[in-house]
């Protein structure tokens, strides 16, 4: 496990970034309004720069690694930020592992400048295997024409670029789609269980794309492996940061709240459970920045993704689940901030695979064939 000075420096000005600017009533807010985006909010974060942290600087950003935005997302899942940026960064991942020096000129310095981008990988049936895809394209002289529907799209109403994965004569490939080429009535909200995420299903039928921003064969392989290394290591560090929260939250309700003529911090099985979580917490940011080291320095980091998810998706949820039980009857409200926490932990958990299905990939890579 490594922890770099540009590690170190982004997460102590994105720890300050978030406390001052991304408070619950500013979540609520966005919550309460149609588009769920605060545009002033997205540009001071490309004003910083963060959105092309992973960015080579010959395309305009700084040059680091993934574990470096780690460092940005993890302070932002403690604020239960609503922003685009991890699927910006989910964007920018797939270009950086598969596409054509051509396709990264265009899109990178763009993406550095402070616009969306969004992925669209996921069927209706529901399935995790980013290989499994049902929506097609079709070359059509120097064009390609899709066809077809994603469904979990996140973003996809700000996105500037959404990443389609389609398939392309039996092959995995993935095209870029402008704004401008995908009407709104091609996305439809879908209701999930967190609010400060908007989620879409796009009908893709119709919609045609240049043939040069498609990436195929080995390019489309080593991309979709990219945005899945990178969506959760990304969800386990917004989890870790979701949990912290929890934490603190569930402690200053049981040092404020008196019952029995004594504050119920005190009695003993509340205080074990705290210490349940912050160990889950501890656990969980160990996972992530394991993980995330593996990364950076090229190595295989399969086994080490897999398990911080798995870690931090259950502890967030267990910590979330905690928050609004102590809470008691107030904590099942909406007026309570506790059941907020929960929700993220629900979505964060099954996003790109829940912890059964990464405990299944686990047993094959890390044990001996019956």
């Amino acid at each position: 496990m490594t922890f770099s000075d540009e590690q170190a420096s982004l997460l102590d000005v994105a720890t300050t970034f978030c406390r001052e600017k991304i408070s619950i009533a500013t979540v609520r807010r966005q919550i309460a309004s149609e588009s769920g985006f605060d545009r002033e909010l997205w540009n001071e974060i490309a004003e910083l720069g963060w959105t092309g942290v992973m960015v080579p600087e010959e395309f305009g950003g700084s040059g680091l690694s993934l574990a470096e935005v780690v460092a940005i997302v993890e302070p932002m899942g403690r604020h239960l930020a609503g922003t685009p940026f991890v699927s910006t960064q989910l964007f920018a991942r797939a270009l950086l592992a598969g596409g054509s020096e051509a396709i990264k000129r265009a899109y990178l310095p763009q993406l550095c400048s402070g616009a969306i981008g969004s992925v669209a990988l996921f069927e209706s049936d529901g399935g995790w295997d980013l290989g499994h895809i049902e929506a097609s394209a079709t070359r059509d002289g120097d064009a390609v024409r899709l066809s077809g529907r994603k469904t979990l799209a996140c973003d996809a109403a700000v996105a500037d670029f959404i990443l389609v994965s389609v398939d392309l004569s039996g092959a995995p490939a993935l095209a870029v789609v402008k704004a401008a080429d995908l009407p709104k009535e091609r996305r439809e909200r879908e209701l999930v269980i967190d609010e400060t995420r908007r989620c879409f299903s796009l009908r893709l039928d119709g919609i045609t794309v240049p043939l040069s921003s498609l990436i195929t064969g080995e390019h489309a392989q080593a991309a979709l492996k990219a945005i899945r290394d990178a969506a959760l290591l990304l969800a386990a560090a917004e989890a870790a940061g979701g949990i912290a929260a929890a934490l603190e939250l569930t402690v200053e309700y049981l040092n404020t709240r008196m019952a029995f003529g004594r504050k119920i911090g005190s009695y003993q099985s509340l205080k074990h459970t705290c210490a349940d979580i912050l160990v889950g917490l501890e656990r969980s940011r160990s996972h992530v920045y394991h993980a995330a080291s593996l990364l950076a320095a090229g190595e295989d980091a399969e086994i080490a993704l897999r398990m911080a998810k798995v870690e931090a998706g259950d502890s967030m949820v267990f910590a979330g689940d905690r928050a609004v039980q102590f809470h008691g009857g107030f904590g099942f409200t909406f007026e309570c901030d506790a059941q907020l926490y929960l929700r993220r932990a629900l979505w964060l958990q099954y996003s790109f695979g829940d912890a059964t299905h990464h405990r299944r990939r686990l047993a094959d890579l890390l044990l001996p064939a019956a």
